[in-house]
């Protein structure tokens, strides 16, 4: 059984002068959590460029679903890359391109055909979206939610409302497009408290904001993530995406599902909107479908996707390798890695509701498979948000060879790679707890 090895002071001396060119060469947009440079990754272990053993539970954001070069993947990437590196899906034709959409229109919930537009990332597959969803609708409106990240992207953008940091310097923004808030039981925005609410956050768009904001027949789409990811790993109490879902549908809107960190089978089923009985008419996904090269994809039921030829393109998008690589990938979750997800997903949760029962600092233990999140709070009465502790927590696991991410204001992600083994769950779990009781004393 592997164990983290920190050998060295982190960052190691290769790994701070890989920084220091990384702070001359590159762009300082980039979010740094702490100081690691990745050599190389087996599994859920990524070894630095000092040697420095890691094990991870960030997965790359929840990118390397099937974990680090899994051995089908990479050989799948392998076969492709001396066939065709490229050729352009967008005027041209090939074989795995249409094979990937076609393994998509099955694995997609819905019945009836369904078409793929392919990016290379979720922002693109979101912008492919909210494009979509105009030219079908012939509408201009749209509504999104509050915590939301859908991309960065002018449109992704625009839709997201997650930091203000990401929204800085850069409006106007694209128009037409309403916030509200999102199914946070923890933190209801109405003070109601759950299951005695009625759903009043999906009432409150029905009955306020339709009658006084916004004309309903003129709303083109609801973007909405099935558990939302940056915002804090979220997870909707479950009639919320159903009554939603009825409210759009009343009203011909198209009901959008940012499946980008939620999908490919992290939840335990292959997209997050199936615990909650709602087919989507649009789905996007990215992140997971590769297992970390660059792929997104839109995809929606045939009737919806009624554009003509040269209304969208990408000319990556699509590309034969990474579309080798998510074929493979879809074959290991539909084999064996969902069902793994959703396995060790509750031990996961178990083992952090056991600490919440024992640390007053966890307020809140949410998720689904290894789509979990742990919430930290100062005080369980007032709910105090603690996001000194969680980014102390994050670095200090880093420190002691656990990879950690956070979301929201301050709750801690779980998102390794769907490979995960119990004793890794557990390994987790014995080094989280030591660096929790450490930082909160």
């Amino acid at each position: 059984m592997k164990h983290p090895v920190i050998k060295t002071v982190l960052p190691g001396p290769l790994a701070s002068e890989r920084i220091e060119a990384d702070k001359r060469y590159v762009s300082p947009s980039y979010t740094r959590i702490y100081p690691l440079v990745v050599e190389k990754g087996q599994g859920l272990w990524v070894e630095d460029i000092d040697g420095n053993v890691f094990l991870d539970f960030t997965a790359g954001i929840a990118v390397c679903s099937t974990g680090h070069c899994h051995p089908q993947v990479v050989q799948a990437i392998k076969d492709q890359v001396g066939r065709l590196l490229h050729m352009s899906g967008t005027d041209f034709y090939y074989t795995p391109q249409i094979a990937l959409a076609e393994k998509l229109s099955t694995v997609v919930p819905g019945d009836g055909e369904k078409k793929a537009f392919f990016g290379n990332s979720g922002a693109e597959a979101i912008e492919a979206a909210f494009k979509l969803a105009r030219w079908h609708t012939r509408r201009e409106l749209n509504i999104a939610f509050f915590g939301a990240f859908h991309g960065r992207t002018m449109g992704a953008l625009s839709l997201t409302a997650s930091k203000t940091i990401q929204k800085k310097h850069y409006n106007p923004f694209v128009p037409g497009i309403t916030h509200v808030p999102y199914a946070y039981c923890y933190r209801c925005s109405y003070g109601a408290k759950y299951p005695g609410c009625n759903i009043e956050c999906v009432r409150w768009i029905e009955d306020t904001l339709f009658k006084t904001v916004i004309p309903p027949e003129e709303v083109a789409a609801i973007f909405i993530e099935p558990i939302q990811g940056e915002g804090g790993y979220i997870v909707p109490p479950p009639e919320f995406h159903k009554e939603l879902y009825r409210v759009a549908h009343k009203y011909g809107i198209l009901y959008i599902a940012d499946e980008v960190q939620s999908g490919m089978g992290r939840t335990g089923k292959m997209f997050a909107m199936e615990h909650f009985g709602v087919t989507p008419d649009i789905i996007a996904v990215a992140k997971g479908i590769a297992s970390g090269l660059p792929l997104g994809a839109m995809i929606a039921r045939s009737d919806i996707m009624d554009w003509e030829a040269g209304s969208h393109a990408s000319t990556f998008g699509g590309n034969p390798v990474s579309c080798q690589a998510a074929l493979a990938t879809i074959q290991l979750l539909e084999k064996e890695l969902m069902t793994n997800a959703a396995i060790q997903g509750e031990r996961l949760m178990a083992g952090l509701r056991a600490l919440q029962n024992s640390l007053e600092c966890i307020g809140d233990v949410r998720g689904k498979g290894l789509m979990v999140g742990a919430e930290f709070v100062k005080s369980r009465d007032t709910k105090e948000r603690a996001g000194e502790w969680r980014n102390a927590i994050v670095r200090r696991a880093f420190e002691k060879g656990l990879l950690l991410l956070g979301c929201g204001e301050n709750t801690i992600r779980f998102c390794p790679a769907l490979t995960a083994s119990a004793d890794e769950i557990d390994m987790c779990l014995a080094i989280f707890e030591e660096v929790v009781r450490e930082v909160t004393g």
